[in-house]
């Protein structure tokens, strides 16, 4: 049962899922504000890291955002040169309600305006994205405390305070808030002292994370159809599918797009951009007539098992809720976890549910 499949079934028969939470009336009045005072650091400046930061500047809670890299976005990558309307080389899709704009933001006195077309099952946005909203929305506030190419190393919780070890020397906090992608935890990139939990390391270690590739296609016309989806066995194996990647844009531009995530991924992975161009038109002109290839103009491709930082596509859809649950447990009431991986269980991997993951790390931390 994949993902999405689960919280259908959750809804339509009311089982016992871990509890929802929303974003909107975030603690703001006097009478509520949190007595927690210290310095929170977080760890990595992905969507459920910005979501965080953005929340304790609300409360006026002092932090610091340290990104491995030199750019903030995790898995919400664009390309602005390929087309005329934002290139999405990760996170593309809108899997909730509109809705979820305002509650990110969390201030009714800012206007959020996003337009988006329907792309069943989900939306897609009109000439924007998941980057550009957190461009506009979320950073300028905290953009000063993000402190980028800035590599952790390890996590010493063992006293009260937390000291948190760099490439570029040590940092002092009282919370820690960890939100890099799944694979860093899993390959041991940060060493925790102590080391954590054995549940916790049970879940890291025992969740399966697919490969991610994405590639962009132009073409001189449109030949091809809205969707074509490869079926993939054993589903748990992963998902590939062409699709029209102009849907909804306001363009003249035929751009096709590949989703694979996976198996299926780790042929794209492998071979160099000249081979994929002439892979890709190969596959094209079997489903189509040998209409690829004529039609070709140019390609661009997002290979994420080869981001140093991110190392992969993200946590499959057919992980155990349970699991996803115990990620995002925090330790010790110093190491709290938020992201896409690390949510309640009742969603993950989105966007959305990175950011209501931090809502949650939030709540935890100041109470």
């Amino acid at each position: 049962m994949t993902r999405k499949e689960f919280i259908k079934i959750c809804g339509i028969l009311g089982v016992g899922i871990p509890t929802q939470f929303s974003l909107m009336s975030f603690i703001k009045d006097d009478k509520t504000k949190p007595t927690f005072k210290g310095k929170v650091i977080i760890i990595g400046a992905g969507a459920g890291g910005l979501s965080a930061g953005y929340l304790l500047q609300q409360q006026g809670i002092d932090f610091e955002i340290l990104e491995a890299s030199a750019i903030y976005g995790g898995r919400m990558k664009i390309d602005t040169n390929f087309a005329d309307f934002p290139i999405p080389l990760g996170a593309e899709w809108l899997e909730t309600s509109t809705d979820i704009f305002e509650e990110i933001v969390n201030d009714p006195s800012t206007p959020v305006n996003i337009e988006t077309v329907a792309d069943k099952p989900d939306r897609k946005f009109v000439n924007y994205s998941w980057y550009n909203f957190f461009e506009e929305y979320i950073v300028p506030s905290i953009s000063s405390k993000i402190r980028y190419n800035t590599i952790v190393q390890s996590i010493d919780y063992s006293s009260d305070q937390i000291v948190i070890t760099t490439q570029n020397g040590q940092q002092i906090a009282d919370k820690v808030i960890v939100s890099v992608p799944l694979k860093i935890l899993q390959d041991g990139d940060i060493n925790f002292i102590p080391s954590l939990p054995q549940p916790k390391l049970n879940a890291i270690n025992n969740t399966t994370i697919w490969e991610g590739f994405k590639t962009f296609i132009a073409f001189s016309t449109k030949f091809y159809k809205d969707e074509y989806q490869f079926k993939v066995t054993p589903k748990s194996d992963g998902e590939k599918i062409y699709y029209n990647a102009s849907h909804g844009q306001n363009t003249t531009k035929n751009i096709l797009g590949l989703f694979v995530v996976g198996k299926p991924a780790l042929i794209y992975s492998s071979l160099s951009d000249k081979e994929l161009k002439t892979f890709i038109l190969k596959e094209l002109d079997g489903i189509y007539e040998n209409q690829a290839t004529p039609n070709y103009i140019k390609h661009i491709s997002q290979n994420w098992n080869k981001e140093p930082f991110i190392k992969a596509g993200y946590m499959t859809d057919h992980a155990d809720w349970q699991t996803v649950k115990e990620l995002g447990k925090p330790v010790a009431n110093k190491i709290h976890f938020a992201g896409g991986a690390y949510t309640d269980g009742e969603d993950w991997v989105s966007v959305h549910a990175a950011a209501k993951s931090a809502r949650k790390a939030i709540e935890e931390l100041i109470n």
